[in-house]
Parts: C-alpha cells; sequence; structure tokens
C-alpha cells in the first residue's frame, strides 16, 4: 500500500492542488453570484439556481482534470464518451429547447433587465391579450407573470430574450391609475 502512494505521489499533488483550486473558484463564483443577486435585487432562489449550474460546471470541470492527471487511458474513454455523448445528443436535439430556456435564464440573471415585482408588456403578437403584467417568478426555465385579472402566464425565458420586452416604471402605473378615476 505505501508503494502505491510513492508510485503515485505526483498525481496525488496534482489532485489535491486541482481541488483546492477548483473549490476556490466555486467559493468565489458563489461569492460574485451572491453580490450581483443582492445589489441588484434578485429574488434568493435564482441564486440558489445559478450558483447550482456552475457548482454542475466546476464538478464536470474537477472530473475533466483529474482523468487527465490520473492518466486514464484516452482510447477507452474515448469510445465510452462517445456513446454516451450521442445518445445525450439525440436527447438534446430533442430538448433542445429546454437548454435555450435554461441559458436565457442565466442571461437574464446576470443582465437582470427586469426582476420579481416589475410590470411589463411583452410585445408578442402571439399573445391574445398583450396587457402588463407583473413579474411573480423567475425560474430556470419560464417565468410567472400575473395579469391585471389574476391570470397566472407562464412564459419561456428564451422568449424573454427574443421578444421586445418593456419595463413599465412606478410613475407609469400612478398616471394610469389617476386617468382611470
Amino acid at each position: 500500500m505505501e508503494d502505491f502512494f510513492v508510485r503515485h505521489y505526483d498525481e496525488f499533488i496534482s489532485s489535491g492542488i486541482t481541488l483546492i483550486v477548483l473549490i476556490i473558484l466555486k467559493f468565489l463564483t458563489n461569492q460574485t453570484i451572491k453580490k450581483v443577486g443582492t445589489l441588484s435585487d434578485l429574488n434568493i432562489a435564482r441564486r440558489r439556481l445559478v450558483s447550482k449550474y456552475f457548482s454542475f460546471g466546476f464538478t464536470a470541470l474537477a472530473i475533466i482534470a483529474l482523468t487527465f492527471i490520473w492518466g486514464v487511458n484516452i482510447r477507452e474513454i474515448g469510445l465510452i464518451m462517445s456513446s454516451v455523448f450521442a445518445v445525450i445528443g439525440v436527447a438534446m436535439f430533442a430538448q433542445w429547447s429546454i437548454l435555450s430556456n435554461v441559458t436565457a435564464g442565466i442571461i437574464l440573471f446576470f443582465s437582470f433587465p427586469f426582476k420579481v415585482g416589475d410590470r411589463i408588456k411583452i410585445m408578442d403578437k402571439e399573445i391574445e391579450d398583450p396587457g402588463t403584467y407583473i413579474i411573480e417568478d423567475i425560474r430556470a426555465y419560464h417565468i410567472h407573470l400575473r395579469r391585471e385579472n389574476g391570470e397566472l402566464l407562464t412564459y419561456p425565458n428564451n422568449l424573454m430574450l427574443q421578444k421586445a420586452v418593456c419595463v413599465i416604471g412606478d410613475e407609469i402605473i400612478e398616471n394610469e391609475g389617476s386617468d382611470a378615476v
């Protein structure tokens, strides 16, 4: 057993350094996401969701790095991975909209053009009643929009990036209310 540790001393040191660096990166990323979310007054659930995405990415990066450090035969892994990616590719092609919605959710988190509680108007000709909506929740795949009559509209994240969305300020809301009286 001691011979094993002596033979693979360099791999253990490299693995330790890699894991420490990735833990530090994960910590810094989580702190950045927390700071951006706090400064832009974003929902805690959204911050956690984006943190999970980055955590998954760092875990995948760690697995890839450790695979190279320990010298796993790339040809054997290549055969397995090509088979796995072929199956995943077919599944993802069928579900491309899910990936685009998740990606749009991450973009919306960091660009924060609107947040929960904002009143918006979506310029989409496919929506029957293009009135104003209040953003109730922003999730991984979609946004919950509440109409003035109480109806809930679930709108995909990727369409929020593709369609024109007007954020209506508080002043306009007060003026609209005063005109109706």
